[in-house]
This record gives structure tokens, C-alpha cells and sequence, in this order.
């Protein structure tokens, strides 16, 4: 028998270090966690000092005893899982459910699966650090009491199977209201205009922009261009100024969980659950050809972008030797400062071994793991790297009282670039317009090319850009940025359509209702707070249980006062006009997945079903059928006409009876105006209803 047993939380891990350690220890895995809260209820005793009611896990009998065996046979039990929060607060309850005895138990952590790492922690092996452990008990009640509390007031006035939670209650109220933002945004006209000239000594027409006067100006209508396009009637154009300078872009920094999960979704369109997942498979260990199986990167929950000492002095080393010592950094950015978070104990994400290019071990891989491994070790590559140097040349032109300009930049040092690129990076060799012209160069106008604009609406987020505005406003941390995003899809909240999230009907009643009734769950400011109280726990400045007996009363405050006074929202078994064509019932309303639907009230002897279309009381612009209202196959809402698809009529705004008065197309809602169909017309009022 061994004389050291390792417990690890994940069966893919026990290979790798099993092979590391040698045959005087047993390398047993845990399979997560072994102790929980109950899921029949909260868990949590409230009387009793909001004491956790923890219990072991369902199925996992078996596994314990098989553990506890081999842990009374050990000399020493080293419990070695995730190097975080709720790893060490897995770790603890092992410590119970293994009934171990504290002399001989010792913690150990890596960020790296590597047997230089795994070795190195066994010499540095501590006690259960209690101020994590303590962290993750108070986020676990936290989330728990939410849940708990809120869950089941949802199914009473909406559906069963709902669920609100701590921060994923947050994350759908920000996609509510960028919605609300897209809903009621108003274009508003602008123009620009080009000039284009036959210069001197150049074959091909320059092109050139508005600039302005002093100052640079905005042209916002037709007025303003046409007062403009008087005023340049005649003029001469002569170049005025030709200035050369030198630009730098500084290499990005090493990815974070949340910067990896943004760049794999617009690089490689990978949700950020299938990132994570992936990344899970690269750190616990892959069989590489002619090494076995080895983590080949870093621990991938981390807000952290330090890197440690010798793996920077590995990758300089290579860097020089593959790239030149040109392309090093000068160094300034090779150590990153802290950025707050708790989770700067561990290292940014990166390759474990530099040398392990990814060509080197693409066959070993599959190909999704090879594009995100291909991804972070460029990424790491080149945040050792110099910066990209450009020459840059810019233009101004002068006719009249304006000034025209143009810009050109061309690589000069690839410095990063060299390794790693985005859609925002430029790589190529430069424009031609600028070559050649001087201030003695002569113009000739060939033409002015005006052009009308209209401005955009906010995007809609996207799995990226929700996580960057989560991590922005401080709500949540590394590891719930993917299980908070991935739990709003399967409850149907939000839907994702090519890489955008929308916001369902049944999202929609969710939100309200904890935007009515608990505005202080939903408050981004409240949430980022609690996160830095929880950081505070973790850091051993505030008692876990003081953060939970601050947070409760206004929680239970709050819940009572909406079983009292909240409506039930009519969502289900409303009848309708429609008539069954199988059984002559009227139909009737009710909520599904995707929302509402007809169904025959003679279930399950008819099992007639339709789609619900609601009227909204307008006459169709083309045709003078109804409008409807309609969703998507996804739950993304528009307007569409009842006699489809014989009529094609469709818009994602309300279309409302009143005719535009400037060109006479329909008029739709757009927050508290009226705004014409036509963006070209842009005619708007204030809707009085």
C-alpha cells in the first residue's frame, strides 16, 4: 500500500500525476464535491446563526468509503484540488467526510499540471486556508437563501421550474435593458463628405475627408452639407501641411478567464461554457506524443495577468532565439500589477512549457482544442513581445475656409505582430494615396462625394460582450461568468441567435418582476458590492456570518412583501376566440418554452396545438390585415401581418395606425417618440399616448 494518498476533485488528473509521483502514492479522485446543502431545501438555519445544513451528496457513498479506506492507510493524505475559492472549500469538507485526522492532512495546490509544479507543492503543503473556505460558504448561502427565497414566488405567479439568482438575476436585467436602449433608440441623420483629387506626380485619385474648420465638425443635415457644399463652389485646394510620425501598439496583455473567453468567441465562436470546457481539457492533461499525458496550460480560472519569474525567463529565452532579440519586450510589461481581485493568487493563462509550440503537438490535440491552445500560447507569445512600431503619415488640405485630411500608417518593426493578431490590428503595407505627396504637391478637385448616415443603436450582446460588461461592473468572478450565461439560455431568458442574446417574453416577466419586487437583488452596484465583500472574507477582513445577518432581513423583507401584494401574471390556460378544428373547444393560452401557444383544453384526448399570435389593434400598412405580434424560433420578438405569407409585411419595432405626415409610410414606437419607418425621411413627434 502507498504510503501517500492524493486527492484530486477530477478523474483526468489522476493519470497525469500519478505518473509524476511514482509508486510510494495513490492518486484517488473526488468526482467534485462530496458535501453540498440540500436540494429539498435552503439548507440554511436561520435561527441557529445561519448555520449550512451540509449533507453528503447522493451517490457518492460508495466513492467515500473507497477514499476513507485508502486515507486510514496513508501516512499522509494530501488534498490537492482546485486552487481556488471553492476548491478549498472542497478540500474542508473532505477533511469531514473523510473523517481525517488533522495531523497527517495536508494542502497542496499548482497552477500547472507539470511534475515540477506537482513536486514543488508537496514541499510547500499547508493547512485548509479557512478565510476561502469561509468565502465560498458565504457566496454558497448567499446564492442559496436567493434562490431559495425568490425561486418559488416565481412559480407561484408565473411557472414552476423557474429560478432568480444572486447574479444570474443581474446579468438578465443588463440584457433587459439593452434592449430597452435598442427598443428606444432614435437614428439620427448625419452626412459625410469626400473630396477626391487628381495630384501632381500620382496616377491614381487621392481621396481625402472632411475635416472641418478649427475645429473638427459634424455635418447633421442636408442643410448643413448643402450650406458647405456652397461655400466650397470655386475654392482652390493646395496641401497645407504633410506630417510624418511614428506610432507604437504595445502587445496585449496574457488572458484572463474573462479576456480568453471573450477573444475564443470572437475568434473561434466558442460559447463560453465550450471555452471553459476545452481549457478544463488542456490544464487536467492531454497525451502528447512522446511525453504522455501533461497539462499544457495553466489554471484557467484566474483574473489575475502576473505571470511567474521563470516562466517570463523561459519565454524571453525562446522569444530571442526563434524571433531575434529585437522582438523582445523592453520589459515593463513582463510583471502586471494586481488588479484587486482575490484571485491574483494564481498566474495569468498560459502555455506551461513555451518550447511547446502548437504545431509541435497538433496531432496530439483535437482540432477545437488545438485552435484554444493555438490561441493562448500566441496570446502569451506575444505579451513577452515588442511593440509594433508604425510609420504613420497624415495629410491636411485646404479649400477655402475647410480642411480636408488623410492618414496612412505602414509596419515599420512587426514587433507582436509577428505572433499575434486581431481584426483591429494592421498588417499591411500601407496606402498609396499618401506616397509621394509633399507641400508642394498641386491639386485639382476632381469631385465632392457626400454621403447620408444614419446612427447605429447599441449592439446586442453577445456571450463576449456580456462578459466583459460583467467583469467591468465587478459581478461575479472567473468561475461564474460561463454557468451564469449558460443557466439564463436553458431557462429560456434570453435566446442566442447567430452570436447575439435577446431577451424572451418569459425573460421579459421574469425580469419585472425582480425589478418591481427586488430591486436591491437586481441592482448591478448592490451585486458588484457584495463581490467585494466577499473578497473581503477571503482576505480575512470581515466574518463571513456578519455579511450573511446584514444581507437576510431586507431579503425576507422583501419577499413577504411580494406574496402579499404581487398579481399573478396570466400566462397560461387563458381562452381564446380560436376554435379547435379536431374537437370544436375554444382553445386556450399557454406558456411554453419558447412562450405562448394554443393548446386544446381537451388534453390529452386532443392534443391539438397552434401558435399564438396576439393582436395589437393595427390595420397591416400593405395589405390591411392584422398585425400580430410573433416571435422568432428563438423567442425574439417582431411584428408581422396575420395573412403571411401572402403578405411580407414584418418589422421588429410597433408599427402604430398613424401615417408619417412627410412621406406618408407607417410610424412606429421608439420609446417616448414616434418615428417614421423610412430612416432616410427621419421624421419624428412625441408620442402623446
Amino acid at each position: 500500500m502507498a504510503k501517500n494518498l492524493v486527492v484530486v476533485e477530477s478523474p483526468a488528473k489522476v493519470k497525469t500525476i500519478k505518473k509524476f509521483l511514482g509508486s510510494n502514492y495513490e492518486v484517488i479522485a473526488s468526482m467534485g464535491h462530496v458535501r453540498d446543502l440540500p436540494r429539498s431545501q435552503m439548507g440554511i438555519d436561520i435561527e441557529n446563526d445561519f448555520e449550512p445544513k451540509y449533507i453528503t451528496i447522493r451517490g457518492k457513498g460508495e466513492l467515500l468509503a473507497k477514499m476513507r479506506k485508502a486515507a486510514k492507510a496513508a501516512d499522509r493524505v494530501y488534498l490537492a484540488t482546485d486552487p481556488d475559492r471553492e476548491g478549498e472549500a472542497i478540500s474542508w469538507h473532505l477533511v469531514t467526510a473523510l473523517k481525517l485526522d488533522e495531523g497527517k492532512m495536508r494542502r497542496i495546490t499548482f497552477n500547472e499540471i507539470t511534475k515540477n509544479a506537482v513536486k514543488s507543492s508537496l514541499k510547500n503543503a499547508r493547512g485548509i486556508d479557512m478565510n476561502l473556505v469561509d468565502a465560498q460558504q458565504a457566496r454558497r448561502v448567499l446564492d442559496r437563501m436567493v434562490g431559495y427565497q425568490i425561486s418559488p414566488l416565481l412559480w407561484a405567479k408565473v411557472k414552476r421550474g423557474l429560478s432568480a439568482g444572486r447574479v444570474q438575476s443581474v446579468a438578465l436585467r443588463i440584457i433587459a435593458d439593452r434592449e430597452n436602449e435598442i427598443a428606444a433608440f432614435i437614428p439620427q441623420e448625419y452626412w459625410t463628405l469626400d473630396a477626391v483629387f487628381n495630384a501632381e506626380g500620382i496616377k491614381k485619385p487621392v481621396a481625402a475627408h472632411f475635416y472641418g474648420q478649427d475645429k473638427k465638425m459634424n455635418i447633421a443635415s442636408r442643410e448643413e452639407l448643402d450650406r458647405i457644399l456652397e461655400e466650397l463652389k470655386g475654392v482652390s485646394y493646395a496641401v497645407e501641411e504633410v506630417r510624418h510620425s511614428e506610432r507604437q501598439k504595445k502587445p496585449p496583455l496574457p488572458f484572463t478567464t474573462s479576456t480568453l473567453q471573450q477573444e475564443a468567441s470572437k475568434t473561434l465562436n466558442f460559447s463560453t461554457s465550450k471555452t471553459m470546457r476545452i481549457a478544463q481539457q488542456l490544464y487536467e492533461g492531454v497525451d502528447i506524443a512522446g511525453e504522455g499525458t501533461v497539462g499544457i496550460i495553466t489554471y484557467l480560472r484566474t483574473d489575475s495577468t502576473r505571470i511567474a519569474e521563470e516562466a517570463d525567463a523561459a519565454a524571453r529565452t525562446y522569444i530571442a532565439e526563434a524571433y531575434g532579440t529585437d522582438a523582445l519586450s523592453s520589459g515593463e510589461r513582463a510583471q502586471e500589477q494586481r488588479n484587486g481581485h482575490a484571485q491574483d493568487a494564481h498566474e495569468a493563462i498560459r502555455p506551461t512549457d513555451i518550447r511547446r509550440i502548437p504545431a509541435a503537438v497538433k496531432e496530439s490535440l483535437s482540432r477545437d482544442q488545438f485552435r484554444l491552445y493555438q490561441l493562448i500560447w500566441r496570446r502569451f507569445a506575444a505579451s513577452r513581445m515588442a511593440n509594433a512600431v508604425y510609420d504613420t503619415v497624415s495629410v491636411k488640405i485646404k479649400g477655402g475656409d475647410y480642411y480636408f485630411t488623410l492618414s496612412d500608417s505602414k509596419i515599420r518593426k512587426a514587433g507582436f505582430l509577428d505572433v499575434y493578431t486581431t481584426d483591429e490590428d494592421e498588417k499591411g503595407g500601407g496606402n498609396k494615396e499618401t506616397k509621394g505627396i509633399t507641400k508642394e504637391t498641386r491639386l485639382e478637385l476632381d469631385s465632392l462625394n457626400p454621403e447620408q448616415h444614419f446612427t447605429q443603436p447599441p449592439a446586442h450582446y453577445t456571450e463576449a460582450s456580456l462578459v466583459r460588461m460583467l467583469e467591468e461592473l465587478g459581478i461575479g468572478r472567473p468561475s461564474t461568468y460561463a454557468p451564469t450565461i449558460t443557466t439564463i439560455i436553458t431557462r429560456r431568458y434570453i435566446t442566442k441567435e447567430q452570436k447575439n442574446l435577446y431577451i424572451t417574453e418569459l425573460g421579459e416577466v421574469v425580469n419585472k418582476i425582480m425589478c418591481l419586487e427586488f430591486p436591491q437583488i437586481v441592482d448591478v452596484h448592490f451585486t458588484a458590492n457584495m463581490e467585494f465583500l466577499l473578497d473581503g472574507v477571503a482576505d480575512g477582513k470581515i466574518e463571513w456570518k456578519t455579511l450573511v445577518r446584514n444581507f437576510y432581513p431586507d431579503l425576507k423583507e422583501a419577499v413577504d412583501k411580494a406574496e402579499g401584494e404581487l398579481e399573478k401574471v396570466k400566462v397560461e390556460d387563458e381562452v381564446s376566440d380560436v376554435i379547435c378544428e379536431n374537437c370544436g373547444r375554444n382553445m386556450v393560452i399557454k406558456y411554453g418554452p419558447h412562450g405562448k401557444f394554443l393548446a386544446c383544453p381537451g388534453f390529452p384526448e386532443c392534443r391539438n396545438t397552434k401558435p399564438f399570435y396576439e393582436k395589437i389593434g393595427i390595420a397591416c400598412p400593405e395589405c390591411g390585415g392584422q398585425v400580430v405580434l410573433k416571435r422568432t424560433k428563438k423567442g425574439r420578438r417582431y411584428y408581422g401581418c396575420e395573412n403571411n405569407p401572402q403578405c411580407s409585411f414584418i418589422s421588429w419595432t410597433r408599427p402604430v395606425e398613424k401615417r408619417c405626415p412627410k412621406c406618408g409610410k407607417y410610424m412606429t414606437e421608439k420609446g417616448s417618440f414616434l418615428v417614421c419607418s423610412d430612416t432616410a425621411c427621419g421624421y419624428r413627434e412625441k408620442n402623446e399616448r
